[in-house]
């Protein structure tokens, strides 16, 4: 059984605060050339030096976020504006697009292909500007926010590998992450152009990829919404469903919109549902909906920000609705999670567990892992579970 709400809700504000977020302002700040380490081993010594986006910018946003909602602690806004000189310096093209890595130094290695290095990048000098009131950050912000909405029918635009027509498929991460940053970036923008956003990527999310025969949501659909049947259209990743459910609930709360509440509702369960590996415990990572396997390789695996966002899911659908499958799916994720994802001998979570649950990567911080899904689903959860107490 949980421990009562207020038990649990220091549980998740405790790993956050005095070994999580310790973790990063203690690993991961070069101090020689700027911006963050994200290739971090275990115990936190840094095994790679090359510099992804994504990762910078998740970090800039993660201590922005704090220092803005938590406590302006002077060592928290420091380490966000450490991240962010770097980004400004180094992380753009000429045309304003962001880089997907960089060397150590800043130099570019990998093309602005990736619209994810734009969103994040959005995201934290949005936060950032929260902080610090300073307009260039805003005005970073609402220019890499217009360039994602200018870019959004073709996101990797010259760099797309598709051979154009043959199979045109839509995929279902930009809208869903714009759910979330339309609401993150509401401050800088025009009421008229949130809504919008907004009215089009419920849409997007919840009728265009959204499957009524299976109650799932497809990660690539055609671009009329139709069922592609080819590996991609076939492909379902129920932590991407699940994560963009949280997203929408949230927008429902704003919308005071109690049907689209309780559809994302029975999105999550059903998603979990169909997702959970019965056998031995967790969220598979990929899944084929005709039950084909699935090209990604690491299907089965299980992810660290899979749970992490599913617990996040959880929690707010039990506050928002009541709703107590939520709640008993919320314990059972919630015990999956701290027995095989949290370390017990060291600070921060493992990412990469093989089907059984076992340990994969001992790294703490990779390509990929960065200062985001573990400390941004603690502080939710941990903020959520105060709500219910």
């Amino acid at each position: 059984m949980l421990p009562e709400f207020n038990l649990l809700a220091q549980k998740y504000k405790s790993e956050l605060f005095d070994k999580v977020i310790p973790f990063w302002l203690n690993h991961s700040k070069d101090e020689e050339f700027g911006g963050y380490f994200t290739c971090l081993d275990r115990e936190g010594k840094v095994f790679d030096t090359d510099k992804f986006i994504w990762l910078q910018a998740r970090e800039v946003w993660m201590f922005s976020s704090l220092y803005n909602n938590v406590e302006q602690k002077p060592e928290w806004l420091e380490m966000a504006l450490h991240g962010a000189e770097f980004l400004k310096k180094h992380a753009k093209d000429a045309d304003g697009n962001w880089y997907f890595s960089l060397t150590r130094q800043g130099k570019p290695l990998i093309q602005p292909y990736n619209i994810f290095s734009d969103c994040f990048a959005c995201m934290a000098f949005g936060q950032l500007y929260k902080a610090t009131g300073n307009k260039e950050h805003a005005e970073i912000a609402k220019q890499t926010f217009q360039n994602i909405l200018n870019k959004s029918d073709n996101p990797k635009g010259k760099y797309n590998k598709a051979f154009p027509g043959t199979r045109p498929l839509k995929g279902f991460s930009l809208p869903m992450i714009l759910c979330n940053l339309s609401l993150e970036i509401e401050h800088l923008l025009e009421p008229e152009l949130v809504k919008q956003t907004i009215e089009t990527v419920i849409h997007e999310v919840m009728e265009v990829f959204y499957d009524e025969n299976s109650g799932l949501i497809f990660e690539n659909v055609n671009p009329d919404g139709s069922f592609s049947d080819s590996f991609e259209g076939r492909l379902l990743n129920p932590g991407h469903a699940i994560e963009a459910m949280w997203f929408i609930m949230d927008l429902a709360d704003r919308l005071k919109n109690k049907d689209l509440m309780e559809k994302a509702v029975q999105i999550l369960l059903k998603t979990l549902k169909y997702g959970w590996d019965e056998k031995y415990g967790g969220i598979f990572y990929f899944l084929d909906i005709k039950g084909f396997p699935p090209q990604q390789l690491e299907w089965d695996q299980k992810l660290w920000w899979v749970h992490i966002e599913t617990l996040i899911s959880l929690i707010k659908a039990y506050h928002l609705t009541g709703n107590r499958e939520c709640l008993q799916w919320f314990e059972k994720v919630h015990n999956y999670t701290w027995s095989h994802f949290a370390d017990p001998e060291y600070a921060e979570w493992f990412g990469y567990l093989n089907r059984q649950g076992e340990v994969l990567l001992p790294l703490k911080g990779g390509k990929w892992k960065g200062c985001f899904h573990v400390p941004r689903g603690l502080y939710q959860v941990w903020k959520t579970l105060e709500k219910l107490d």
